[in-house]
């Protein structure tokens, strides 16, 4: 949750607490809740609080819908950890008062962004549209659909770090309770939706392209006078591609763009795999080879993308990308020189490097794979063995060992299964070698 532009900024009067939450100041006030900028004294972390009206969960007309959204996204509390989705942290349902703390984002809302003065540049908004859709692509890999994917529900921290947030009308796949239908906000709602028809993962593929449409053009796609309008051209109406209202956007951002609005779900994308692909690829067209200047959303397809990472979660790769440097090099650059001390160690992302010992090549490596990992299992700053030279231009990433104690225990679990993989392929191909040394040694003899 964030202290949004547009949110009031009022003093909360001293000593007040909510809980064992003080409450700093009021961040925002709706119909149904106030929400309020705190501090956790017994985590030392700012969070944001929010505390529903009493009078809301008893109201009798909406009373059961206000008590159920309060509920799903109370339920969420600890389980949907992503570094792009908003974190639950607490919550308490009691007689008198009940509220649920979150995640403090210092930012705004992307509503800001949706005017046409106010508009980002095209890869800014493509690396936005790029994390919103790995981290709903986890949440529905956990079995919820949002549901409510809008510009005030998405969170800008920085240039483009963003957090999605209000899983109150979260779908849940996996739950057998009854849902309550007709929620969402009616601009951004799939043709399905608005037809209260069963609703998948696609429904919030249709929401975010709302999304997307709105921050190139600084307008929505669908316009009317009322709900009503909205809703007969989400169902029956083919907007105007983001390129009749914005000259720079080129042909393949209309294009995913248009797919994402596909009025059927066979038409729209399948997956959001998918879609993050076309999103990618439209990023890295935009970038030369070998540039130092990486997007985040092309660092993180081609972790993805690289057999060393395998078992790592999306999570876990956010992870690594927040450790790691990326490194280009010229053909023929020593990146590591043989006796000297070193604590990095270094995945091949593009390109090919070659190892020598004594001015001899030993191997070469390529795209995919790991050199300096002694640096990390050695548990300390270690004495290298053998040069590694790049043979080719070459984008490297670049891991120091010290800072790996920074990231969580699974992540640094999968780094040492990655390891362990490697060192018994190494060892396997060298027992090979030496066989056949062995081989010829005898033939030579007879």
């Amino acid at each position: 949750m964030n202290e949004s532009a547009q949110a009031a900024d009022v003093p909360v009067q001293a000593e007040r607490r909510i809980g064992k939450y003080e409450l700093i100041r009021e961040l925002g006030l709706g119909a149904t809740s106030v929400v309020y900028k705190a501090y956790d004294p017994f985590q030392n972390r700012e969070v944001a609080l929010k505390a529903v009206n009493p009078g809301a969960l008893g109201d009798d007309e909406y009373g059961r819908r206000y008590r159920k959204l309060f509920v799903t996204e109370a339920s969420l509390a600890g389980k949907l950890s992503h570094p792009h989705i908003v974190s639950i942290y607490d919550a308490v349902a009691g007689p008198e008062i009940s509220y649920i703390v979150m995640e403090y984002v210092d930012g705004s809302t992307l509503e800001r962004y949706t005017h046409i003065d106010r508009l980002l540049s095209l890869s800014r908004v493509l690396e936005i549209i790029y994390k919103c859709a790995r981290a709903l692509d986890f949440a529905a890999r956990e079995g919820l659909i949002h549901r409510d994917i809008k510009p005030a529900n998405i969170l800008l921290a920085g240039e483009v770090d963003i957090k999605i947030s209000d899983f109150g009308a979260a779908l849940n796949t996996s739950s057998e309770s009854t849902q309550i239908t007709g929620i969402g906000s009616p601009a951004y709602m799939s043709p399905e939706q608005v037809r209260e028809q069963p609703l998948t993962y696609q429904t919030d593929i249709f929401s975010l392209g709302v999304v997307f449409y709105q921050l190139l053009t600084g307008r929505l796609p669908f316009l009317g006078t009322n709900n009503y309008s909205i809703i007969y051209q989400i169902i029956n109406v083919e907007p105007a591609p983001p390129s009749r209202l914005r000259a720079e956007v080129p042909p393949a951002i209309d294009a995913i763009v248009m797919r994402m609005l596909a009025k059927g779900t066979r038409e729209r994308y399948q997956t959001w795999s998918e879609l993050a692909g076309d999103l990618v690829d439209t990023i890295g067209g935009t970038r030369t080879r070998g540039s130092e200047s990486v997007p985040e959303a092309e660092k993180f397809d081609t972790l993805r993308r690289l057999a060393f990472f395998a078992a790592f979660g999306d999570v876990e790769l956010w992870e690594v990308l927040r450790l790691a440097r990326w490194q280009p090099v010229k053909s023929g650059t020593v990146v590591i020189q043989e006796g000297n001390i070193g604590s990095s160690f270094f995945i091949i992302a593009e390109g090919e490097v070659e190892v020598r010992k004594q001015q001899r090549a030993l191997n070469r490596l390529g795209a995919g794979e790991c050199f300096g990992e002694m640096a990390y299992l050695g548990k300390q700053k270690f004495q290298r063995s053998a040069s590694v030279v790049a043979a080719s231009d070459a984008m490297l990433i670049e891991i120091r060992a010290e800072t790996l104690p920074r990231a969580s225990e699974l992540c640094r679990h999968h780094f040492n299964g990655a390891f362990l993989e490697l060192l018994v392929d190494r060892l396997s191909a060298a027992n090979l070698r030496l066989s056949q040394l062995l081989t010829d040694s005898k033939v030579s003899v007879f």
